[in-house]
């Protein structure tokens, strides 16, 4: 019997009622944060987390630990591990080898001088008659997880970058920021920008320079707690230290008012805690100044914190100062979150907190525990390669510069001699091999023409810009570094330098922990993925979604 058309019919219309339905369902809009705020803590070892947790209180560093998601195995994946390409990769989502970024300073081959990360000669300070302002992120290459919500909103949410340092405000904020302000030592003690993003400083900042708040922390810098709580560093009075000039020792207390005028003047206080609660003051006027976080469009704001990167070469890693430096940085935390609770509220508002990098223990400290270490003789080591190369290659000129462990070769020359570059490059990295301390040594074809994706040779490899890096790369002997016999530094792809914190709170966010691996460019590719926001344009990162709710 055959099925009447009519039943074929209400089938058809009995269908296409139920896919018209599933069209038509409501599709849950993303519940956004209305401010992303991003920390950076400037040479930050993961390892201040653990070793300082009974000092500090419940509402800075444990809020996000114990109420957050703790990722306890993040790196850096590239070398080397400095200040500038700290926080691009943050921002960006990817390493030098794409941002560009590839130190604070380095040798453009092109113009045949010495550059900076975020210096710019056709921009003009704003705030300050001084150069200081003459910063933009120009040679910054791609954009940032902020330059996307710029994008996304139609330019409608703010972005906003803070630190004592311009390049710590200026790259994590990215190229369509609204402002980037750092701050101006000094004689000035100011927070200045550039013409990059304003003609004139806003009111608000105006306001907040007119406080003499930067001032009121010329006082005196003992420890926050009694000095002998201080279990969990060295002695207060030893050999690995720098201090002050005009105080014979480096040891508590410290009268920042009768030493400023021996060290910088208002640049005294950013080699103390004191410039890290300078800088939560400025943050919170931004915050309120700029209105961010006031209404249903994502706002970022982008938040480091320097004075601890100072303290850290001056002291060291194991000093009373570096401790008494996060004890107070954990209290300044705690009042950025609970004024955030207040002014943006609570629940309504992301953190992320990490750091550009971390640091060593001071070589001649190691050293005195026996453990391999010490530093590099460079002026030997120049005069034996320069010996090398005019003996070799009968020329004083065919090394055109060496810096941030990379040799740069005369290309003009190597062209007008017909001379075989690869071969030159060879010789070299034979010759430096041998050479004291040298531990390593690769040339651009090895970095260019081979994929390595573990060791030392995957995080040079990172790190590589081909345009803008050398033709040869040095590694140094782990724990032998080019510095001073007191105080700490950084830059190498070794776990003292790469092992850092990555700490999630906020709107969205589970609480949880994980010691599976993660890298610094999967935060910029998290919080846009948080945002439903593109990626930044060359991120590398992924999304690391176990943090999402």
């Amino acid at each position: 019997m055959k099925t009447p058309l009519k039943i074929y019919a209400i089938l058809v219309v009995f269908f296409c009622l139920m896919l018209s339905c599933e069209h038509k369902k409501e599709v849950t809009p993303i519940d956004k944060p209305k401010l992303v705020v991003g920390i950076v803590v400037d040479q930050m070892r993961y390892d201040y987390l653990t070793r300082f947790e009974s000092q500090f209180g419940d509402d800075g560093f444990k809020r996000l630990t114990g109420k957050g998601f703790n990722f306890k195995n993040n790196h850096y994946n590239y070398i080397p591990t400095y200040t500038g390409p700290g926080h691009a990769s943050i921002f960006t989502g990817t390493t030098p080898k794409y941002h560009g970024i590839i130190g604070n300073n380095w040798y453009d081959k092109v113009l045949k001088e010495t550059v900076y990360c975020a210096g710019d000669e056709s921009v003009s300070s704003v705030g300050t008659t001084h150069n200081a302002g003459k910063m933009s992120p120009h040679r910054m290459l791609t954009t940032t997880f902020a330059d996307e919500n710029r994008l996304f909103t139609q330019m409608k949410g703010k972005s906003i970058g803070i630190s004592l340092k311009d390049r710590g405000a200026i790259l994590p904020a990215g190229h369509t920021a609204n402002g980037a302000y750092w701050f101006h030592g000094k004689d000035e003690g100011a927070w200045i920008s550039s013409s990059f993003y304003i003609s004139e400083l806003p009111e608000w900042v105006e306001t907040f320079n007119a406080s003499d708040k930067a001032e009121q922390y010329f006082k005196t810098w003992d420890t926050f707690k009694e000095l002998s709580t201080y279990s969990e560093s060295g002695s207060d009075e030893n050999n690995f230290e720098g201090g002050f000039n005009g105080k014979d020792t480096a040891a508590f207390p410290y009268d920042l008012n009768a030493l400023k005028a021996e060290n910088g003047n208002y640049d005294i206080l950013k080699a103390t805690p004191y410039g890290n609660s300078l800088t939560a003051d400025f943050a919170m006027a931004a915050i309120k100044g700029e209105q961010l976080g006031k209404d249903a469009t994502t706002d970022v704001l982008t938040v480091s914190f320097s004075s601890t990167d100072y303290v850290g070469h001056n002291f060291g890693v194991n000093s009373k100062e570096i401790e008494d430096t996060y004890i107070r940085l954990d209290a300044d935390l705690e009042r950025f979150f609970q004024f955030l609770d207040t002014e943006v509220g609570a629940g309504e508002y992301v953190v992320f907190l990490t750091a550009d990098h971390g640091a060593i223990n001071v070589p001649a400290y190691l050293d005195k525990n026996r453990i391999p270490s010490g530093y590099l003789n460079n002026q030997k080591t120049r005069t034996r390669f320069g010996e090398y190369i005019k003996s070799k290659f009968n020329s004083e000129s065919l090394v055109e510069n060496v810096s941030n462990n990379q040799v740069f070769l005369n290309k003009a020359e190597v062209v007008s001699r017909n001379l075989d570059i690869t071969a030159i490059r060879r010789d070299i990295a034979n010759e430096l091999i041998a050479y004291d301390r040298v531990d390593k040594v690769y040339t651009a074809e090895a970095m260019i023409n081979f994929n390595f994706t573990t060791g030392i040779e995957s995080l040079l490899q990172n790190g590589y810009h081909q345009k803008r890096s050398g033709d040869i790369i040095l590694v140094p002997e782990t724990a032998f570094i080019s510095y001073g016999k007191t105080g700490s530094t950084h830059g190498s792809g070794l776990n003292y330098d790469t092992h850092v914190p990555l700490l999630f709170y906020g709107k969205g966010i589970k609480k949880g922990a994980s010691y599976e691996r993660t890298v610094i460019p999967d935060i910029a590719p998290t919080i846009s993925a948080m945002l439903g926001i593109s990626f930044p344009n060359a991120s590398t990162g992924r999304p690391l979604t176990e943090i999402l709710d």
